[in-house]
């Protein structure tokens, strides 16, 4: 008899264990001027930091690594070549390139891209002049498994640098709205569409641009996941209007030493349901700064809808 419950029980451990819905973990990650070759003023990416990179990417372990600042294709292959040597097998990717003929936005995949809408051209009106978006905005399907499926956008937005033709603040905003279209676009064909929007939108979350990207309140509102340290903070906001006081930065500025948050993981509120908080984090890892000035943003997901 007691052998006859320890098979049941056996057997229903195993039941449950197959019946788990499969993770998937979604890294952004600025990887600061990863070029292998020098372009412009811009030089190769030191063998020190592209190591700490690879190091920091095979400790996180994502299933999909969005990324700003890479430089052209044989940059993006030198790092997917780096890290399946260091075990971490990325064999799918995207590349876009942009008005800036150095650094770009990428994404290399697990799973397979079944959908590529790549944005090399998008433009904006300020002031009376036509600008172009600073850097290409990628948009593609990844198929998780047969049943899932998502959308990702990212991008690297305007940076705070000024320069002589238009407001930087302004240019930052425009490019914001650029990207807000493509991702009502999406959503006007499928409400509920799983779609990830994510990268280095250079600015802070009460910006305009930011709110012109996260949208009203309704369904067409985006989710701002702000993952943080896993330090044990637990304490509520104290101001029902803001955010609680967890340690979210993810960028180093050494100019003003100061500590922002300017790199982001929004979702539909399709995708919102498959979210997981508890498996989304900031990573503190041991000289992050020899990496990049910026730290990767982890988001974890259900593959499965809700």
């Amino acid at each position: 008899m007691n052998l006859y419950r320890l098979l049941l029980a056996h057997l229903f451990g195993a039941l449950l264990l197959s019946a788990e819905t499969p993770r998937f973990k979604v890294v952004t990650y600025n990887l600061e001027n990863y070029l292998v070759e020098r372009s412009g003023t811009r030089a190769p990416k030191p063998e020190a930091a592209r190591s700490k990179i690879t190091e920091t990417l095979t400790a996180l372990r994502p299933d999909v690594l969005a990324i700003q600042e890479i430089g052209p294709t044989n940059a993006l292959l030198e790092l997917q070549s780096r890290l399946r040597q260091a075990g971490l097998d990325l064999p799918h990717w995207e590349h876009v390139s942009g008005y800036d003929t150095n650094i770009f936005v990428a994404v290399l995949s697990r799973f397979p891209i079944v959908a590529r809408r790549p944005h090399s051209q998008e433009n904006f009106l300020l002031e009376g002049r036509r600008f172009k978006t600073s850097r290409g905005l990628l948009e593609v399907d990844l198929e998780v498994s047969p049943s899932y499926r998502f959308t990702l956008f990212t991008a690297h937005l305007k940076s705070k640098r000024t320069i002589g033709s238009a407001d930087q603040a302004e240019m930052r905003e425009q490019e914001a709205r650029v990207l807000r279209r493509l991702v009502e676009t999406r959503l006007a064909t499928e409400p509920k569409a799983n779609v990830l929007i994510c990268g280095d939108f250079n600015d802070t979350k009460d910006s305009p641009a930011l709110k012109a990207l996260l949208g009203r309140s309704g369904n067409r509102s985006l989710v701002d996941t702000r993952p943080v340290e896993r330090n044990g903070d637990q304490a509520a906001s104290e101001n029902p209007r803001w955010d609680p006081r967890h340690v979210s930065w993810t960028h180093f500025y050494g100019k003003e030493d100061t500590y922002s948050r300017i790199d982001y993981i929004l979702l539909s509120t399709g995708m919102a349901r498959e979210w997981r908080r508890e498996g989304s984090y900031l990573p503190t890892l041991p000289d992050w700064g020899v990496a990049s000035d910026h730290r990767p943003v982890v988001c974890e997901f259900e593959a499965e809808e809700r």
